[in-house]
């Protein structure tokens, strides 16, 4: 997040239009052809900067413009800071047609860096990356004039083996590889002397070299690294910081150029023990080839940074340097032994120390995700138990530190890079669900993405229970683990809780023994099943449920929903498609307050409810119980609409012996009783009624379920017939126009009459209403080319001749709309 003042400036920026750009451009125009490069030309060439970086889309700048930069950037007398932002604004437009641009002579190592990245820019369109690259390997083959600095230079090395991987060749590779063990770990550990600029009383002791010091003041005594300290730094050691820095992608570079021997892979246990005590001495590995001694002298150079990383910075910036070098040491580290086995056994009993030092210091937790990953890589071909690891990963540090929105993103990629690995051989990762999720409950903006892709590998028979509850209560997740950090916060010592007092706030309930089970099931670390009764936490946190936290993961969570469903469906059988469907029911009461969300979570249960219905058809006799109690509760209706009106289709649909012996008469009346008390309670327009209107949609799907049902227990038909006569009359009714629209009481009137002229042929009702799985199946309702069109037809042009039919309404229209499920 950006602060106020930055976020108007971007703002400013990215309004500005193309016709105020030119009028800048050419303001910036006549200051550099006057060689005008003073604190004016500096201010605007920053502006420009910030204008054509601040967009998305590549702002255009005319061409002799852009040349005109070009000229400034190559200008002797230009000063830095002007080279520098000619620089960076002609690689913001890039890339550049026709743009020319020549670096063959330049001796400025400065400069040649400065250019050589605007040409890398412009993409390799005329090999020009290969150019560079050749370009820049011979600088570095040849000794500098005085004054001349390689450092400007590796940033261009390490852009150009990204951009091409096969320029450099073996030879190149080799004198690269050299230069670099010269760099790490012969840099001098005597400070840089200052410039001064002389005269009658400079002090000649001043300009004596200081020794480099290590971050807790003490003298070094050791080579120089990235962790020493200095008040001023030789050239050396500035290409020792620089070399580091470029260390990982150089090192996957060259050993991945094919110049391993054959039977490097191949090496025993023995072997690499042998090679490790071998190439300990230096004496040993100065006989090794270039590229096994950077890699010798890298192990070096990072074990010196493990051990640097145990002093006491006295600067807040270099303990943040030390956290940062430790977990690329160890990355460094973990790419070593991937490359030469002979490594494992030298840096694991390092790790290990590291390690147990790492877990007690929670200021160096993200260096635990590479030491993880070290022993994930190497922990079976050394033979070594990591359970140890694993646990304290999994466990302590997402309960601890989910506010840590940096960590959390690395330990979801972490997560997400090993899926299968840990998967497949970690026990507690699967099982630590409830933990992981509360990263996603703190930071689920940012980690929603990367989150979708982990989330299936949790979800089997065994846990989709308990993570879709835990999906649903991940709102109320937030809100507690928001209270976690704050009575976590010092504060002073209470009086003992009197069970007889209530909470008077949600941090004292949060303290209360009386909630206390329930937080605790709510923050547990690992799947232990379910808890019911979480109502009570949910009264305790309403106050929170307006939280913005809180708000903003409850919009993710219809996502995550959705997602388990299009995972459980793959794999569920009818038994766990039953303890779903009552899931869906039970907790559709069960959501916490937040605004909007019960209305979201009701929408994505109800469609996840018929796709569920037609996985298990059978569902609807085998929960008849469960769907009666849920269908003859009046309130359903107006507090969760969707699911209420799908579950009245499900059963209209399902309710037959067609998908289970099962289902009988008894209860084909039992659920009509229900459906037809419920619709006549709905349908009594009362002037002085309580009850808000029903929708319409939730009145024509009751009533054509009813008519479902009445097909299949032909003794009802007179008794239905008679009711729809009387929803007919209700929508009629002159009064029903303060409370419904004339588009909806034209809705109810149509479908009633529609229902009523097909029950006065019951075998054509049957055929239509409750048809068999040939004629459903391809849906032959739908092809002109079939009898069941013709057949409508015909019953169409009888129940025209009857009274009261309604002239222009097509019975074949009445299939398709419940086929689709009544809008």
């Amino acid at each position: 997040m950006f602060s106020a003042g930055t976020e108007r400036l971007l703002l400013q920026a990215r309004e500005i239009q193309d016709e105020e750009l030119k009028k800048f451009c050419l303001h910036i125009t006549g200051l550099l052809q006057k060689e005008d490069l003073g604190n004016e030309t500096i201010n605007c060439l920053q502006r420009l900067f910030l204008i054509v970086s601040a967009t998305k889309y590549s702002r255009k700048l005319e061409k002799e413009f852009v040349e005109l930069l070009l000229s400034a950037l190559y200008f002797p007398k230009s000063p830095e800071q002007v080279q520098v932002l000619c620089a960076a604004i002609v690689r913001e437009i890039s890339p550049s047609d026709n743009l020319t641009l020549f670096y063959d002579h330049i001796q400025n190592t400065k400069l040649l860096s400065l250019v050589s990245s605007v040409l890398l820019a412009q993409g390799n369109k005329k090999d020009e990356v290969r150019d560079v690259g050749l370009h820049v390997t011979k600088i570095f083959e040849s000794r500098q004039p005085e004054g001349q600095s390689l450092r400007y230079l590796l940033p261009v090395l390490s852009k150009v083996i990204t951009l091409s991987p096969k320029v450099l060749k073996e030879d190149q590779i080799n004198l690269l590889n050299k230069r670099l063990i010269d760099w790490l770990r012969y840099a001098s550990i005597q400070q840089g002397v200052a410039q001064t600029s002389g005269g009658f009383f400079s002090n000649p002791w001043a300009r004596q070299p200081a020794p480099i010091t290590e971050v807790d003041g003490a003298v070094a005594t050791d080579f120089f690294t990235v962790l020493s300290v200095g008040q001023h730094y030789t050239e050396d050691q500035w290409l020792n910081m620089k070399a580091f820095s470029m260390l990982r992608k150089w090192l996957l570079y060259s050993g991945n150029d094919g110049t391993d021997s054959p039977d490097s892979d191949d090496k025993s246990e023995l072997e690499g023990s042998i090679m490790s005590m071998v190439s300990a001495t230096s004496t040993s590995s100065r006989l090794l080839p270039p590229k096994e001694r950077l890699r010798e002298n890298a192990f070096e150079y990072c074990q010196r940074l493990i051990e640097q990383s145990t002093r006491r910075a006295l600067k807040k910036s270099d303990f943040e340097l030390q956290k940062a070098c430790l977990s690329e040491a160890v990355i460094i580290l973990d790419l070593l032994c991937r490359q030469d086995s002979s490594f494992i056994y030298r840096t694991l009993t390092c790790l290990k120390i590291l390690h147990g030092r790492l877990c007690g210091d929670l200021a160096y937790v993200r260096a635990l995700l590479p030491v993880a990953q070290f022993f994930l890589n190497h922990s079976e071909a050394a033979a070594v138990n990591s359970e140890a690891v694993y646990q304290h990963l999994f466990t302590n540090i997402p309960s601890e530190l989910f506010y840590n929105s940096v960590l959390a993103f690395e330990f979801i990629q972490f997560c997400r890079e090993n899926i299968h690995f840990l998967n497949g051989n970690v026990t507690i990762f699967k099982s630590s669900f409830p933990n992981l999720i509360k990263f996603l409950a703190w930071n689920s903006a940012s980690l929603i993405s990367e989150f979708l892709d982990i989330l299936p590998v949790f979800i089997d028979a065994s846990t989709a229970i308990e993570m879709l509850h835990v999906l649903l209560d991940m709102p109320c997740l937030t809100a507690a683990l928001d209270l976690y950090l704050r009575s976590s916060c010092p504060t002073a010592e209470k009086p003992l809780w009197d069970p007889t007092l209530k909470p008077t706030s949600c941090l004292d309930g949060f303290r209360d023994p009386h909630y206390q089970a329930l937080f605790q099931h709510l923050l547990r670390t690992k799947a232990r099943g379910i808890i019911k009764g979480l109502t009570p936490l949910h009264q305790l946190l309403k106050p929170m449920a307006s939280c913005p936290r809180v708000v903003q993961c409850a919009e993710t969570v219809p996502i995550l929903i959705q997602l388990f469903f299009t995972v459980v469906t793959e794999f569920a059988d009818g038994t766990l498609i039953n303890q779903l469907v009552v899931l869906l029911l039970e907790r559709s009461d069960l959501l916490f307050d937040v605004p909007q969300f019960k209305a979201a979570v009701h929408r994505v249960m109800s469609s996840q409810l018929l796709v569920l219905c037609k996985l298990h058809p059978s569902l609807v006799v085998e929960l008849s119980k469960e769907l009666l109690e849920f269908t003859g509760t009046i309130s359903n209706i107006h507090s969760k609409e969707s699911l209420f009106t799908n579950v009245v289709w499900a059963v209209g649909e399902y309710l037959s012996v067609l998908y289970d012996r099962r289902c009988t008469v008894e209860l084909i009346n039992r659920f009509f009783e229900a459906l037809e008390a419920l619709l006549f309670e709905i349908t009594q327009f009362r002037p002085s009624a309580t009850l808000p209107k029903c929708c319409p949609r939730v009145i024509t799907v009751l009533m054509t379920t009813l008519t479902k049902l009445v097909s299949r227990s032909q003794d009802l038909i007179p008794r239905v017939f008679l009711f729809l006569s009387k929803v007919r009359s209700f929508a009629e009714n002159p009064t029903m126009t303060s409370v419904y629209s004339e588009e909806d009481t034209e809705t109810i009137l149509t479908r009633a009459t529609e229902l009523m002229n097909l029950l006065k042929m019951p075998s054509v009702a049957q055929f239509v209403l409750t048809p068999s799985v040939e004629v459903s199946n391809p849906r032959y309702h739908l092809d002109t080319n079939t009898s069941l069109p013709l057949a409508l037809r015909m019953v169409s042009q009888v129940v025209e001749k009857e009274a009261g039919f309604l002239p222009g309404q097509d019975t074949n229209r009445y299939r398709c709309t419940l086929g689709d499920l009544e809008s």
